[in-house]
Protein backbone atom coordinates (compact mmCIF):
# COMPACT_ATOMS: atom_id res chain seq x y z
CA UNK A 1 0.00 0.00 0.00
CA UNK A 2 1.69 3.43 -1.07
CA UNK A 3 2.65 5.78 1.55
CA UNK A 4 1.26 9.58 1.18
CA UNK A 5 4.50 11.75 0.56
CA UNK A 6 5.24 13.03 3.83
CA UNK A 7 3.61 16.60 5.07
CA UNK A 8 5.60 19.48 4.18
CA UNK A 9 6.77 21.75 7.36
CA UNK A 10 5.11 24.96 6.40
CA UNK A 11 7.27 27.07 9.03
CA UNK A 12 10.29 25.75 7.62
CA UNK A 13 8.87 26.43 4.02
CA UNK A 14 7.91 29.83 5.52
CA UNK A 15 11.47 30.71 6.73
CA UNK A 16 13.53 30.05 4.04
CA UNK A 17 11.03 31.94 2.05
CA UNK A 18 11.76 34.95 4.09
CA UNK A 19 15.34 34.35 4.76
CA UNK A 20 15.52 34.35 0.58
CA UNK A 21 13.21 37.53 0.19
CA UNK A 22 15.60 39.43 2.85
CA UNK A 23 18.79 38.01 1.35
CA UNK A 24 17.53 39.17 -2.37
CA UNK A 25 15.88 42.72 -0.77
CA UNK A 26 19.38 43.03 0.76
CA UNK A 27 21.17 42.54 -2.37
CA UNK A 28 19.14 44.94 -4.16
CA UNK A 29 19.66 47.63 -1.77
CA UNK A 30 23.31 46.70 -1.71
CA UNK A 31 23.25 46.85 -5.82
CA UNK A 32 20.90 50.54 -5.28
CA UNK A 33 23.37 51.66 -3.12
CA UNK A 34 26.23 51.11 -5.11
CA UNK A 35 24.65 52.75 -7.94
CA UNK A 36 24.34 55.60 -6.10
CA UNK A 37 27.87 55.67 -4.69
CA UNK A 38 29.22 55.06 -8.47
CA UNK A 39 26.51 58.50 -8.88
CA UNK A 40 27.68 60.24 -6.76
CA UNK A 41 31.47 59.67 -7.36
CA UNK A 42 31.11 60.36 -11.00
CA UNK A 43 29.69 63.72 -9.77
CA UNK A 44 32.45 64.42 -7.71
CA UNK A 45 34.91 63.16 -10.42
CA UNK A 46 32.97 66.09 -13.34
CA UNK A 47 32.58 68.94 -10.82
CA UNK A 48 33.70 72.19 -12.17
CA UNK A 49 35.73 73.60 -10.14
CA UNK A 50 37.96 76.28 -11.96
CA UNK A 51 40.70 78.33 -10.32
CA UNK A 52 41.34 75.60 -7.61
CA UNK A 53 43.91 73.39 -7.92
CA UNK A 54 43.63 69.92 -9.08
CA UNK A 55 43.05 67.03 -6.20
CA UNK A 56 45.58 64.75 -5.93
CA UNK A 57 48.81 67.23 -5.54
CA UNK A 58 50.72 66.80 -2.56
CA UNK A 59 50.19 69.36 0.07
CA UNK A 60 53.52 71.00 0.90
CA UNK A 61 54.55 72.79 3.90
CA UNK A 62 56.92 76.66 4.09
CA UNK A 63 59.55 75.98 6.27
CA UNK A 64 60.72 79.30 6.00
CA UNK A 65 60.29 82.25 3.31
CA UNK A 66 63.08 85.26 3.28
CA UNK A 67 65.78 86.63 0.53
CA UNK A 68 64.47 85.74 -2.48
CA UNK A 69 64.59 81.86 -1.05
CA UNK A 70 61.80 79.35 -0.10
CA UNK A 71 61.99 76.41 1.72
CA UNK A 72 59.42 73.61 1.03
CA UNK A 73 58.97 70.19 2.26
CA UNK A 74 60.98 67.72 0.07
CA UNK A 75 58.88 65.69 -2.64
CA UNK A 76 59.10 64.47 -6.03
CA UNK A 77 56.45 67.77 -6.20
CA UNK A 78 58.86 70.13 -5.05
CA UNK A 79 61.73 69.06 -7.01
CA UNK A 80 60.23 69.82 -10.43
CA UNK A 81 61.88 72.02 -12.73
CA UNK A 82 60.68 74.89 -13.93
CA UNK A 83 58.53 78.05 -12.55
CA UNK A 84 55.15 77.48 -10.63
CA UNK A 85 52.61 78.91 -8.34
CA UNK A 86 52.48 78.06 -4.33
CA UNK A 87 48.62 78.40 -3.37
CA UNK A 88 46.97 77.72 -0.52
CA UNK A 89 43.68 79.70 0.59
CA UNK A 90 44.70 83.38 1.10
CA UNK A 91 47.93 83.08 -0.05
CA UNK A 92 49.91 83.16 -3.76
CA UNK A 93 53.15 82.92 -4.57
CA UNK A 94 55.56 82.24 -7.61
CA UNK A 95 58.87 80.10 -7.22
CA UNK A 96 61.73 79.48 -9.76
CA UNK A 97 64.29 76.80 -10.12
CA UNK A 98 65.58 74.28 -7.17
CA UNK A 99 68.37 76.43 -5.97
CA UNK A 100 71.94 74.36 -5.94
CA UNK A 101 72.64 75.41 -2.34
CA UNK A 102 72.20 72.77 0.17
CA UNK A 103 68.67 72.28 2.24
CA UNK A 104 68.09 73.56 5.86
CA UNK A 105 66.90 70.01 6.38
CA UNK A 106 67.13 66.77 4.73
CA UNK A 107 63.71 66.87 4.04
CA UNK A 108 63.35 69.84 2.60
CA UNK A 109 63.75 71.75 -0.40
CA UNK A 110 65.42 75.55 -1.18
CA UNK A 111 63.68 77.17 -4.33
CA UNK A 112 63.87 80.36 -5.93
CA UNK A 113 61.03 82.63 -4.50
CA UNK A 114 60.37 85.56 -7.39
CA UNK A 115 57.58 86.89 -5.99
CA UNK A 116 54.49 86.67 -2.63
CA UNK A 117 51.30 87.93 -4.92
CA UNK A 118 49.02 87.50 -2.33
CA UNK A 119 49.10 86.50 1.26
CA UNK A 120 52.68 85.56 3.33
CA UNK A 121 54.24 82.54 3.06
CA UNK A 122 54.20 81.57 7.01
CA UNK A 123 56.11 78.93 8.13
CA UNK A 124 53.85 75.72 8.39
CA UNK A 125 51.81 77.20 5.60
CA UNK A 126 50.42 74.74 4.01
CA UNK A 127 50.58 74.91 -0.04
CA UNK A 128 50.21 73.41 -3.41
CA UNK A 129 52.54 73.43 -6.30
CA UNK A 130 50.63 74.70 -9.25
CA UNK A 131 50.73 75.70 -12.75
CA UNK A 132 48.82 78.93 -12.33
CA UNK A 133 51.29 81.61 -12.05
CA UNK A 134 49.52 84.53 -12.14
CA UNK A 135 46.59 86.22 -10.24
CA UNK A 136 44.21 88.97 -11.58
CA UNK A 137 43.69 90.10 -15.16
CA UNK A 138 46.37 90.71 -17.69
CA UNK A 139 46.32 94.29 -16.29
CA UNK A 140 47.14 93.89 -12.90
CA UNK A 141 49.27 90.61 -13.35
CA UNK A 142 51.11 91.54 -16.23
CA UNK A 143 50.95 95.31 -16.97
CA UNK A 144 49.34 94.81 -20.34
CA UNK A 145 46.59 97.10 -21.51
CA UNK A 146 43.17 94.74 -22.24
CA UNK A 147 39.71 95.08 -22.51
CA UNK A 148 37.21 93.21 -20.29
CA UNK A 149 34.54 91.48 -23.47
CA UNK A 150 31.52 89.40 -23.50
CA UNK A 151 31.51 86.22 -26.22
CA UNK A 152 27.62 85.59 -26.80
CA UNK A 153 27.23 81.90 -26.07
CA UNK A 154 25.08 79.64 -26.64
CA UNK A 155 24.32 79.76 -22.91
CA UNK A 156 24.36 83.23 -22.52
CA UNK A 157 27.61 85.82 -22.43
CA UNK A 158 30.75 84.69 -21.75
CA UNK A 159 33.68 87.04 -20.70
CA UNK A 160 37.01 87.27 -21.65
CA UNK A 161 40.38 89.17 -21.71
CA UNK A 162 40.76 90.95 -25.28
CA UNK A 163 44.73 91.51 -25.54
CA UNK A 164 45.14 93.55 -28.93
CA UNK A 165 47.73 93.52 -30.99
CA UNK A 166 48.89 94.38 -34.65
CA UNK A 167 49.05 91.18 -36.46
CA UNK A 168 45.41 90.16 -37.67
CA UNK A 169 45.62 86.44 -36.51
CA UNK A 170 44.01 86.22 -33.24
CA UNK A 171 45.32 83.41 -30.53
CA UNK A 172 42.14 82.10 -28.57
CA UNK A 173 43.40 80.58 -25.32
CA UNK A 174 41.31 78.26 -23.22
CA UNK A 175 42.16 76.93 -20.18
CA UNK A 176 41.44 73.26 -18.51
CA UNK A 177 40.97 71.28 -15.74
CA UNK A 178 41.74 72.88 -12.05
CA UNK A 179 41.87 76.04 -13.83
CA UNK A 180 40.69 79.65 -14.96
CA UNK A 181 41.33 81.91 -17.33
CA UNK A 182 44.19 83.26 -15.51
CA UNK A 183 45.69 79.90 -16.04
CA UNK A 184 47.23 81.02 -20.13
CA UNK A 185 48.23 84.11 -18.99
CA UNK A 186 51.72 82.80 -18.84
CA UNK A 187 51.96 82.45 -22.47
CA UNK A 188 50.97 86.20 -22.90
CA UNK A 189 54.35 88.20 -22.74
CA UNK A 190 55.45 85.70 -25.50
CA UNK A 191 52.45 85.99 -27.60
CA UNK A 192 52.87 90.04 -27.07
CA UNK A 193 56.39 89.89 -28.32
CA UNK A 194 54.77 88.12 -31.72
CA UNK A 195 52.50 90.92 -31.99
CA UNK A 196 49.52 88.26 -31.87
CA UNK A 197 46.42 89.80 -30.59
CA UNK A 198 44.91 87.17 -27.20
CA UNK A 199 41.31 86.45 -26.51
CA UNK A 200 41.51 84.17 -23.71
CA UNK A 201 37.92 82.50 -22.92
CA UNK A 202 36.22 82.00 -19.63
CA UNK A 203 33.40 79.23 -20.50
CA UNK A 204 30.48 77.55 -19.02
CA UNK A 205 30.98 76.91 -15.70
CA UNK A 206 33.45 79.52 -14.93
CA UNK A 207 33.56 82.70 -12.84
CA UNK A 208 31.06 84.91 -14.32
CA UNK A 209 30.08 82.83 -17.50
CA UNK A 210 26.99 80.74 -17.42
CA UNK A 211 26.88 77.39 -15.65
CA UNK A 212 26.36 74.07 -17.41
CA UNK A 213 22.99 73.00 -17.58
CA UNK A 214 23.49 69.98 -15.24
CA UNK A 215 26.34 71.45 -13.42
CA UNK A 216 28.80 69.51 -14.63
CA UNK A 217 31.62 69.26 -16.75
CA UNK A 218 31.66 67.46 -19.65
CA UNK A 219 35.23 67.23 -20.85
CA UNK A 220 34.89 69.23 -23.53
CA UNK A 221 32.07 67.74 -25.29
CA UNK A 222 30.19 70.22 -24.84
CA UNK A 223 32.22 72.62 -23.57
CA UNK A 224 33.59 73.00 -27.21
CA UNK A 225 30.37 75.09 -28.62
CA UNK A 226 31.94 77.77 -26.07
CA UNK A 227 34.68 77.96 -28.22
CA UNK A 228 32.68 78.18 -31.30
CA UNK A 229 31.07 81.49 -30.01
CA UNK A 230 35.17 82.67 -29.67
CA UNK A 231 35.95 81.75 -32.78
CA UNK A 232 33.03 83.85 -34.75
CA UNK A 233 33.33 86.92 -31.74
CA UNK A 234 37.23 86.88 -33.56
CA UNK A 235 36.38 86.73 -36.93
CA UNK A 236 33.67 89.19 -36.52
CA UNK A 237 35.92 91.70 -34.78
CA UNK A 238 38.61 91.29 -37.04
CA UNK A 239 40.26 88.17 -37.07
CA UNK A 240 41.49 86.70 -40.31
CA UNK A 241 42.89 83.44 -38.92
CA UNK A 242 42.93 82.00 -35.47
CA UNK A 243 44.72 79.85 -34.06
CA UNK A 244 43.14 78.03 -31.28
CA UNK A 245 45.77 77.18 -27.70
CA UNK A 246 43.91 75.23 -25.10
CA UNK A 247 45.33 73.35 -22.01
CA UNK A 248 44.33 69.62 -20.80
CA UNK A 249 40.18 69.92 -21.78
CA UNK A 250 40.82 73.48 -23.41
CA UNK A 251 42.65 71.20 -25.76
CA UNK A 252 39.77 68.70 -26.25
CA UNK A 253 37.66 71.48 -27.52
CA UNK A 254 40.37 73.15 -29.60
CA UNK A 255 40.35 69.80 -31.37
CA UNK A 256 36.35 69.65 -31.38
CA UNK A 257 36.22 72.34 -32.93
CA UNK A 258 38.77 72.20 -35.83
CA UNK A 259 36.74 69.10 -36.34
CA UNK A 260 32.73 70.48 -36.20
CA UNK A 261 32.94 74.29 -36.36
CA UNK A 262 31.47 75.81 -39.09
CA UNK A 263 34.31 78.03 -39.15
CA UNK A 264 37.05 75.38 -39.24
CA UNK A 265 38.13 77.31 -42.77
CA UNK A 266 39.14 80.39 -40.05
CA UNK A 267 41.80 78.11 -38.12
CA UNK A 268 45.01 78.16 -38.91
CA UNK A 269 46.50 76.18 -36.43
CA UNK A 270 45.97 74.49 -33.06
CA UNK A 271 48.25 74.01 -30.16
CA UNK A 272 48.00 71.32 -27.60
CA UNK A 273 49.05 71.49 -23.92
CA UNK A 274 48.68 68.59 -21.99
CA UNK A 275 45.39 67.51 -24.10
CA UNK A 276 42.67 64.72 -22.77
CA UNK A 277 41.90 62.41 -25.64
CA UNK A 278 41.52 59.65 -23.56
CA UNK A 279 38.43 59.84 -21.48
CA UNK A 280 38.52 56.87 -19.54
CA UNK A 281 41.86 57.31 -18.55
CA UNK A 282 41.09 60.66 -17.12
CA UNK A 283 37.94 59.77 -15.43
CA UNK A 284 39.33 57.00 -13.69
CA UNK A 285 42.07 59.99 -12.56
CA UNK A 286 39.62 62.36 -11.30
CA UNK A 287 37.70 59.84 -9.16
CA UNK A 288 40.92 58.35 -7.39
CA UNK A 289 42.24 61.40 -7.00
CA UNK A 290 39.04 62.64 -4.96
CA UNK A 291 38.98 59.82 -3.03
CA UNK A 292 36.52 57.34 -4.70
CA UNK A 293 37.02 53.75 -2.43
CA UNK A 294 38.36 51.53 -5.23
CA UNK A 295 36.01 49.44 -5.58
CA UNK A 296 33.39 51.85 -6.71
CA UNK A 297 35.64 53.44 -9.30
CA UNK A 298 34.28 51.09 -12.18
CA UNK A 299 30.82 52.20 -10.99
CA UNK A 300 31.89 56.10 -11.18
CA UNK A 301 33.64 56.23 -14.57
CA UNK A 302 30.40 54.30 -16.17
CA UNK A 303 28.33 56.66 -14.37
CA UNK A 304 30.51 59.45 -15.48
CA UNK A 305 30.72 58.67 -18.86
CA UNK A 306 27.12 58.55 -18.89
CA UNK A 307 26.44 62.15 -16.98
CA UNK A 308 28.78 63.74 -19.17
CA UNK A 309 26.91 62.31 -22.25
CA UNK A 310 30.35 60.45 -23.33
CA UNK A 311 28.75 57.70 -25.54
CA UNK A 312 29.69 54.41 -27.20
CA UNK A 313 28.81 56.31 -30.41
CA UNK A 314 30.98 59.68 -29.70
CA UNK A 315 34.37 59.63 -30.36
CA UNK A 316 37.03 61.27 -28.37
CA UNK A 317 38.59 64.18 -29.32
CA UNK A 318 42.03 63.22 -31.47
CA UNK A 319 40.58 59.75 -32.62
CA UNK A 320 40.61 60.20 -36.04
CA UNK A 321 43.44 61.14 -36.66
CA UNK A 322 42.28 61.80 -40.57
CA UNK A 323 40.11 64.43 -39.72
CA UNK A 324 42.66 66.79 -38.94
CA UNK A 325 43.12 69.55 -41.79
CA UNK A 326 45.33 72.03 -39.99
CA UNK A 327 48.58 71.92 -38.23
CA UNK A 328 48.97 70.67 -34.37
CA UNK A 329 51.30 71.12 -32.22
CA UNK A 330 51.33 68.74 -28.51
CA UNK A 331 53.39 70.06 -25.21
CA UNK A 332 52.53 66.40 -23.21
CA UNK A 333 55.14 64.11 -21.23
CA UNK A 334 54.79 60.88 -19.55
CA UNK A 335 55.28 62.24 -16.17
CA UNK A 336 51.11 63.48 -16.67
CA UNK A 337 48.89 61.29 -14.47
CA UNK A 338 45.66 62.79 -15.44
CA UNK A 339 45.57 62.81 -18.86
CA UNK A 340 47.99 59.74 -20.81
CA UNK A 341 50.94 60.76 -22.28
CA UNK A 342 50.06 57.58 -25.15
CA UNK A 343 47.72 59.14 -27.01
CA UNK A 344 49.38 61.95 -27.52
CA UNK A 345 52.18 60.02 -29.24
CA UNK A 346 49.68 57.62 -31.35
CA UNK A 347 48.17 60.94 -32.39
CA UNK A 348 51.49 62.52 -33.54
CA UNK A 349 52.68 59.16 -35.16
CA UNK A 350 50.21 59.00 -37.38
CA UNK A 351 49.82 62.42 -38.85
CA UNK A 352 53.50 63.01 -38.72
CA UNK A 353 52.56 65.32 -41.97
CA UNK A 354 50.38 67.92 -39.29
CA UNK A 355 51.24 67.12 -35.93
CA UNK A 356 54.55 67.66 -33.89
CA UNK A 357 54.72 66.30 -30.69
CA UNK A 358 57.11 68.26 -28.08
CA UNK A 359 57.78 65.88 -25.64
CA UNK A 360 58.04 67.64 -21.73
CA UNK A 361 59.73 65.36 -19.40
CA UNK A 362 59.18 66.25 -15.06
CA UNK A 363 55.98 68.03 -15.42
CA UNK A 364 52.63 67.61 -14.32
CA UNK A 365 48.97 67.99 -16.49
CA UNK A 366 48.80 71.34 -17.58
CA UNK A 367 52.25 72.42 -16.29
CA UNK A 368 54.13 71.83 -20.05
CA UNK A 369 55.26 75.20 -19.71
CA UNK A 370 56.14 75.58 -16.25
CA UNK A 371 58.73 72.49 -16.51
CA UNK A 372 61.12 74.80 -19.24
CA UNK A 373 59.54 78.50 -20.48
CA UNK A 374 62.07 78.74 -22.66
CA UNK A 375 61.97 75.77 -24.62
CA UNK A 376 58.25 75.68 -25.08
CA UNK A 377 57.96 78.92 -26.21
CA UNK A 378 61.11 78.27 -28.90
CA UNK A 379 59.00 75.22 -30.04
CA UNK A 380 56.23 77.69 -30.39
CA UNK A 381 57.60 80.24 -31.87
CA UNK A 382 58.66 77.75 -34.56
CA UNK A 383 55.34 76.73 -34.93
CA UNK A 384 53.57 79.88 -35.07
CA UNK A 385 55.46 81.88 -37.55
CA UNK A 386 54.32 80.17 -40.69
CA UNK A 387 50.57 80.76 -39.09
CA UNK A 388 50.87 84.70 -38.54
Amino acid sequence: MARPPPRADTGAVRTATATAAAVTTTLIGAGAAAVAAGRYAADAALRNEPGRPLPGGPRLSVHSAADGRVVLTRSLASLRPGVYGLAAPGVHAVVGPVLDEGPSAPDTVVRRLIAVTHGSLDPGTRVTLTPQVHLGNPRTALGFDHADVDVPGELGPLPAWFVPEARDTWVITVHGLGAGREHPMVVMPFLRRQRLPVLDLAYRGDLGAPASPDGLGHLGESEWRDLDAAIRYAVRYGARRVVLHGWSTGAAMALHAAERSALAGRISGVVLDSPVLDWHATLRALAAARRTPAPLIPLAVRAAESRAGLRADRRPPGSDPGALRVPVLVFHGPDDTLAPWEPSRRLAAARPDLVTLHTVRNAAHGAMWNADPARYEEALRRFLVPLM
